[in-house]
């Protein structure tokens, strides 16, 4: 009998011992997923699902650092370049034709047959006004100055907004140091609608995969404006925390464009990938059929309730 039980004990305390390591690990890798984008993790895991005032459902992303760019690709993603970016709300899909119309915004759209498919040929300025009056139907500040004739951003309001490209390439990276969340372009058709699979046309928003941090069409469908006005060379003097571009030049303004669409190759689908386009703002026919927009907000803004 003692016997049997010095063996129980034996075989015990080593089996605690690997338990208690066990929990340890586990314990530490939450909190490196918890943490920055660079390095020993992914902020991935600290993401969570919320609902606007009105229903719209948002992704909030916890802040971090990342190397933005790519020294390997375009010579505009180069160099690779630290960034930091505080936390942010981004919308989970892209803006679609039941998001802008409820608005009684006049849809620019091409195709308009799904009300689930995203708003595009949209032109900057009336990207920003969307922004403007989802924060006035909410009760935000907005934070575009509609006075001003660049339609100033104060990034201290709590309203919505446009991604500023580097907000725009975290959110899209995950926490990965590749240009796809997801691993290699064999896997695009996944998460994707681009040249080689959307038969030439837009598609209903969520259809395909989400990043790992639960945000649909990151890689496909439409490309959305961001705040930025575009500048090949930015990155070389781009600064490290929280940048918002280049001074505004005042004439021949590109802005920034980002994410694949429907006819982009899968190349193009990169999470580094960069393009500025025309704002079309004084442009009567303006016909971009890929540009849409898909808006961001200051995470402490206090307007959204957790996802039930």
């Amino acid at each position: 009998m003692r016997s049997t039980l010095r063996c129980a004990v034996s075989f015990a305390a080593p089996l605690a011992l690997l338990a208690l390591l066990a929990g340890c690990n586990s314990k530490s890798g939450t909190d490196a997923k918890s943490g920055s984008g660079s390095g020993g993790g992914s902020p991935a895991a600290a993401s969570k699902e919320i609902k606007t005032k009105s229903g719209i459902e948002m992704v909030s992303i916890p802040g971090g650092s990342f190397k933005m760019g790519s020294d390997h690709d375009s010579p505009e993603e180069a160099p690779a370049h630290n960034v930091t970016v505080a936390g942010f709300d981004m919308d989970k899909y892209p803006v679609t034709h039941d998001m802008f119309t409820r608005l009684q915004l006049p849809d620019p759209s091409h195709w308009q047959d799904n009300p689930k498919g995203p708003v595009e040929r949209i032109r900057w300025r009336d990207a920003k006004l969307y922004c403007n009056e989802r924060s006035r139907a909410e009760g935000l500040k907005p934070c575009y100055d509609e006075k001003s004739p660049n339609w100033d951003c104060d990034f201290s309001a709590n309203g919505y907004r446009l991604p500023t490209e580097a907000e725009w390439e975290y959110a899209a990276r995950a926490g990965a140091d590749t240009g796809y969340d997801f691993g290699g372009k064999e896997q695009i058709a996944q998460f994707s609608w681009n040249a080689d699979n959307s038969d030439k046309k837009t598609h209903p928003v969520g259809e395909k995969k989400p990043n790992k941090f639960g945000l649909y069409d990151m890689y496909g469908n439409v490309s959305v404006w961001c705040e930025d006005v575009y500048d090949p060379k930015y990155y070389a003097t781009s600064p490290a925390t929280d940048p918002h571009g280049p001074a505004n030049p005042g004439k021949d303004v590109k802005r920034v464009l980002r994410g694949g669409s429907w006819k982009a190759t899968p190349d193009m689908c990169r999470a580094t990938f960069r393009q500025g386009e025309r704002t079309g703002d004084t442009d009567a026919c303006f016909a971009t059929d890929y540009c849409g927009l898909r808006c961001v907000r200051k995470t402490d803004s206090g307007a959204a309730a957790a996802k039930p």
